[in-house]
């Protein structure tokens, strides 16, 4: 998904597309569950109104989830023993469904590393 600087030439080099084509060219479609797409156009008119400088404070600031609650950046067990990472959390990373990721193990630490990504990535 285009952004910032990027997204505003895309835009302007577009002219006058309909917005469907607009929000696709910028990479702000998904897929459904049927296989067909989604366009995101909210994401897409939240990142083109902050790559005009303009927050609207619409939830997807860091450390708010849900309902503006503030993340409490811990995670718990589940009696299954699995362990949970809530939406607002890989939002907050763009990560999208069928992403896959590697599972590194430290010392009483997990670290999830995009497949064919850097472990140096912040």
């Amino acid at each position: 998904m285009l952004t910032g600087q990027e997204l505003l030439s895309k835009v302007k080099e577009m002219g006058d597309a309909p917005k469907t084509e607009l929000a696709t060219a910028c990479g702000y479609v998904s897929k459904k569950k049927d296989g067909s797409d989604r366009v995101n156009f909210t994401a897409f008119y939240e990142a083109l109104l902050n790559a005009k400088g303009i927050d609207l404070g619409s939830g997807g600031g860091k450390g708010v989830g849900k309902g503006g609650r503030k993340l409490s950046y811990t995670a718990k067990v589940q009696f299954n023993g699995n362990l949970m990472v809530g939406k607002a959390y890989t939002a907050m990373l763009g990560l999208e469904p069928g992403m896959e990721f590697e599972i590194k193990l430290g010392r009483k630490s997990i670290r999830l590393v995009p497949v064919g990504g850097s472990d140096e990535e912040e």
